[in-house]
């Protein structure tokens, strides 16, 4: 059996706009804000959807919000610190943090003319198993924490100067997950005020079924639901812009749609000389569809997409434009640090930006539907995504967790998932689970039918994959490998978790197999990427994990023993600290590493720190040696440290102060020469011999006493919205303004201004401590303090102190 896939898409993304408080307004835009002016409550308290409750005490809080990442009451040095709790129910898999229930509630008017509107409310995220009332009626339940859904409000609200209550309340109860999920309503909300007659949720689907430089045929499909009591004859209206603003083409249908009918419209045009979306342009045109009934506008969205054509074969891998791409792929969780779970748009943001910044080209959103704010940026900035539905099917990873949901809400989560998400130009291919253990049994095979064909049901124009790994669980570690042949058999895209050594025996068997690397290790970055460059039908790797994650505390660590050993960790690791990107967005070591692997720097080098005596040092598979880029090791001048050098150059000589100390050859198969050098302060220099020339070097320099603070804003300049953030690197200094990797210092902050300290954080796995006191420890010289608006125009001055240090300031502008 041959397997080729090829696509060609136009997609849309739909945005939200505008900003409400306690009295809602029909925008000209159909989609408002209802992030702001909420009550929060934890506590498991009875009848909390009570219209009549008094919840003035309440906290107040805006959305997105997670309680998971607040403070916890009752601080106990040792053993309650900051959000982390020693007892937690998750341990070291939620990092020490706790979920349990929480109460939202918002009170809100509408005018009295939106009577006869209709309007419903999307949540985009909440975790956990939600329920939602409005005015004491119960709307429903929807217990997956990751997937969007929404709730018509229109039969329960009360319209005029009369008050609403919307209720939520959140359970994250037990152990339910294997990583850090946070709590509560963690992304956005909003309201949709439509007519009676108006486009479906998630109602727009385009593709393009042929793509070129000359021309893109568009074929677009709008649902409209008429929720009135009358007949209507109406007018769909697209008009589609091109990224300078230019009409280029527009399509129209007249539909006759009953009361109580959906119905779909259909059309196709033609787009000449399109300007196509690609990793290295990721153009993006703007679509306005309308619903007209004679002169009347009944609903109007605008719409953001791309064009670009997909091609999967064997033969020639991935044809981005007709042009074969190979994945640099990362998987990511979903939090973002020291900000827990919250998707603030900023956040999400910068998450692609470091990661496209450092040479990745595509994530694997792990293991879960992601936020339309991060696809947003995928979209903007050019990052291809896999997005992944499940973690877990009918059985278990965690007592508490999906499995008990899935029978009855896999099509439903599976749909609002494929329906929001088919129209963004960087998802290139679904992912139906990762690593489930029903894989290797008839369950597991008539699973994987039923999601593969709801998907191709959704969206025939992605392929689909599956994560799937050796088995490491009791139960099925003795299965040979040879019984996922079924599951691969009807996957579009077979996925493998740490399996490169299986790529070519396998092509031999099933030839027809597209392979990409859906987990791989850093230490095998060079490995991985070998076998994709060398083999079309391998797309490419996701390495575990791009960024460093809150929860499965120390799965990357690597420690100090007498003997080769394996040892879990415990508290007080709260991180994973496998990302080739710390937690506060700083490259470590194998960052340096995977630049050469992908050729985007000619050398790189790194310093083990001085082993102890006696000792040798366990890695753990998805761990890193103990080595930095530094040159500063006071204390143990005159001892031999482990240096080693990246590159692609057939030598590489090192120098120390201006001295040769020694030079190698580097084979074929390696990218990597090791050096025991004498430390002795001054400058270490690692260089490039090509042709008996030196040509890039790569340098490293003893820091100096800490002299002072510096402060380096990623934005010095953002907008007023609390979707905004300014992310603030604090750095210590010495008197050459050169970072002291060693020094860990208490930092002080604070904030005045049009603005506050949204939270603090360092990169250390071990340094429980809170994240919204305005103090935190620098770590290898370096923290971060991260700031927000409050909404209005004007300056956000953020100061920085510590003992014995130069303090500084910076000064942000929000307009």
């Amino acid at each position: 059996m041959k397997k080729f896939f090829s696509v060609f898409l136009l997609f849309t993304i739909t945005t939200v706009t505008a900003q409400i408080k306690t009295s809602v307004r029909y925008p000209n835009n159909r989609t408002t804000s209802f992030d702001s002016n909420w009550r929060f409550l934890k506590d498991s308290i009875a009848n909390g959807e009570g219209v009549a409750i008094n919840d003035s005490k309440w906290k107040k809080v805006d959305l997105p919000h997670d309680w998971s990442i607040d403070d916890l009451p009752n601080q106990s040095e040792g053993s309650i610190v900051g959000p982390f709790d020693k007892s937690s129910p998750g341990l070291t898999q939620t990092g020490f943090t706790r979920g349990g229930t929480g109460w939202y509630r918002k009170k809100f008017r509408i005018q009295s003319w939106l009577k006869d509107k209709h309007v419903v409310i999307h949540f985009d995220g909440v975790y956990m198993n939600s329920d939602v009332w409005l005015n004491g009626h119960h709307l429903g339940n929807h217990p997956y924490g990751y997937t969007p859904f929404y709730y018509d409000l229109t039969p329960f609200l009360k319209a005029g100067n009369q008050e609403n209550t919307l209720a939520v309340r959140v359970r994250n109860e037990g152990q339910n997950s294997r990583w850090y999920s946070g709590s509560g309503i963690y992304r956005h909300v909003w309201l949709n005020i439509t007519g009676p007659v108006a486009i479906a949720p998630w109602g727009i689907y385009i593709t393009t079924p042929k793509v070129s430089m000359g021309k893109a045929s568009v074929n677009i499909q709008a649902m409209i639901n008429n929720a009135g009591p009358v007949r209507r004859q109406i007018q769909v209206v697209t008009t589609f812009l091109s990224p300078e603003g230019k009409v280029v083409g527009n399509t129209r249908s007249n539909l006759i749609i009953d009361p109580a009918v959906s119905k779909k419209t259909e059309e196709t045009i033609l787009i000449s000389n399109p300007s196509v979306w690609s990793v290295e342009r990721p153009s993006l045109y703007k679509a306005v569809t309308q619903i007209n009934e004679g002169n009347n506008v009944l609903d109007r969205i605008e719409t953001i997409f791309g064009i670009r054509s997909l091609s999967f074969s064997p033969e020639n891998g991935l044809l981005l434009n007709g042009k074969h791409v190979l994945l640099k792929g990362g998987c990511i969780h979903h939090d973002n640090g020291p900000l827990g779970s919250v998707t603030i748009d900023r956040a999400e943001e910068r998450k692609i930006e470091l990661l496209k910044n450092n040479g990745f080209n595509a994530v694997r959103l792990t293991h879960n539907p992601p936020s339309t704010q991060l696809l947003n940026a995928c979209d903007r900035m050019g990052m291809l995504v896999i997005d992944e539905a499940y973690d877990m099917w009918e059985k278990p990873k965690t007592p508490n967790d999906y499995h008990q949901f899935f029978k009855e809400w896999w099509q439903r989560d599976l749909q609002n998932m494929i329906l929001r998400d088919r129209n963004h130009p960087s998802v290139i291919i679904w992912s139906i689970g990762n690593e489930l253990p029903e894989v290797l049994d008839t369950a597991g095979v008539r699973i994987v039918k039923q999601l593969v064909n709801e998907v191709h049901r959704l969206d025939p124009t992605r392929p689909t994959t599956e994560a799937v790994c050796k088995c490491w669980d009791s139960a099925n570690k003795d299965k040979h490998w040879s019984m996922t042949i079924p599951t691969f058999a009807l996957l579009d895209v077979s996925g493998y978790n740490y399996l490169w050594r299986e790529y070519e025996k396998d092509h031999k068997e099933f030839p027809y197999r597209i392979i990409v690397g859906t987990e791989t290790l850093p230490q095998e970055a060079l490995e991985n990427w070998k076998v994709a460059e060398k083999n079309r039908y391998v797309l490419g790797d996701f390495v575990w994990t791009a960024m460093d994650y809150l929860g499965e505390a120390g799965l990357g660590n690597a420690y100090y023993d007498t003997k080769q050993s394996y040892k879990s960790n415990s508290w007080p690791w709260y991180n994973a600290w496998c990302g080739d990107i710390d937690l506060i967005g700083q490259k470590k070591p194998q960052s340096y590493y995977r630049d050469v692997v992908w050729s985007k720097r000619p050398i790189a080098m790194a310093v083990h720190e001085p082993m102890p005596d006696g000792m040798i040092e366990n890695i753990s598979p998805w761990g890193w040696p103990q080595e930095q880029q530094s040159w500063t090791w006071p204390g143990v001048e005159g001892k031999s440290l482990k240096v080693r050098v990246f590159s692609r150059a057939p030598m590489v000589r090192l120098k120390l102060n201006g001295k040769v100390v020694g030079e190698q050859a580097i084979t074929d198969t390696s990218i990597t020469a090791v050096f025991n050098v004498a430390y002795h302060p001054g400058t270490l220099e690692a260089v490039n011999v090509e042709n008996g020339k030196e040509t890039a070097a790569f340098v490293l320099k003893t820091a100096g006493t800490a002299k002072r603070i510096r402060l380096i804003a990623d934005h010095r300049r953002i907008k007023a919205s609390k979707n905004d953030l300014s992310y603030v690197t604090v750095e210590v200094v010495d008197e050459n303004n050169q970072v002291v990797p060693n020094s860990e210092v208490l930092i002080h902050f604070s904030v005045e201004g049009s603005g506050e300290l949204a939270a603090v954080g360092n990169a250390n796995p071990t340094d429980v401590a809170s994240f919204h006191q305005k103090e935190r420890k620098t770590f290898n010289g370096r923290c971060l303090a991260i700031l927000r608006p409050n909404g209005k125009a004007g300056v956000i001055t953020l100061k920085a102190t510590a003992k014995e240090l130069t303090g500084t300031q910076i000064v942000v502008t929000t307009h």
